[in-house]
């Protein structure tokens, strides 16, 4: 895949902003993967990382806030097709020696436009959870690194990030 942006294709011949015409588009199997990570004082990640913290599982509530958020992509982002999911899948991973929550977001669908939406919405709702259930005890939390890692399917073919 070349590495050349292609034209932008949410703009009409006179400029104006538009939601694409997928209809004669093939459905096809879809799948994106977006990643990124919070970081957080070791003391907010030991209550994290053990589930103790008092609001409950952190990780569990922020796991279904980001199903949720991908399921809305469309009524967040204004020229978003409304598309149907297969899956989503939201993991987290510890990572102890920087005290941070790296999560990835996978969402699947069989339709005629791509999911790489649905996936980086889900994961930026997921990261967003963890800081709102820990700001009280650490308002410094940073969250960062998000960008689309996977995915495949539809006319643009693959792409794995670097």
């Amino acid at each position: 895949m070349s590495d050349q942006p292609s034209e932008l294709t949410h703009f009409n011949a006179a400029g104006e902003a538009h939601m694409v015409d997928v209809g004669d588009k093939a459905v096809t199997h879809r799948v994106a993967v977006a990643g990124g990570k919070i970081s957080m004082l070791p003391a907010t990640y030991a209550m994290v990382s053990a589930g103790t913290h008092k609001k409950g599982d952190v990780l569990g509530i922020a796991r279904v806030a980001g199903i949720m958020a991908a399921k809305r992509t469309s009524d967040l982002i204004p020229l978003c097709h409304p598309i149907g999911l297969t899956r989503v899948e939201v993991d987290f991973f510890l990572e102890d020696a920087d005290t941070t929550v790296r999560c990835e977001v996978r969402a699947e669908t069989r339709s005629q436009t791509g999911v790489e939406m649905e996936a980086l919405i889900g994961l930026q709702v997921a990261l967003a959870t963890i800081y709102d259930m820990c700001k009280a005890v650490d308002r410094g939390m940073q969250m960062g690194e998000i960008h689309l890692l996977e995915k495949s399917g539809g006319k643009s073919g693959d792409y794995r990030a670097r």
